[in-house]
């Protein structure tokens, strides 16, 4: 058996490691989306998205607000 080790940094700037186990025989596909599976778990690239530009904590809980607002809407229509 071996191993896919991949390492990046996470904020605060403590390192993370991602280890994939791979059978022999196995096709290094599946392992890939595995990883890439696992890697989305993370948040990993949500964050850095986030983080590439400001936004004002104002517009950013107006967001929230509207967010709970659809979703309460959406339930209440399930209600129905």
């Amino acid at each position: 058996m071996h191993y896919l080790c991949i390492r990046f940094q996470k904020k605060g700037g403590d390192d993370t490691m991602l280890i994939i186990p791979v059978k022999d025989g196995e096709n290094i596909d599946r392992a890939l989306k595995r990883f890439k599976r696992k890697f989305d778990k993370t948040g990993t690239m949500r964050q850095l998205r986030d983080r590439q530009h400001f936004t004002k904590p104002s517009v950013e809980r107006r967001a929230q607000i509207q967010k709970a607002e659809y979703i309460q809407h959406l339930r209440d229509a399930e209600d129905i």
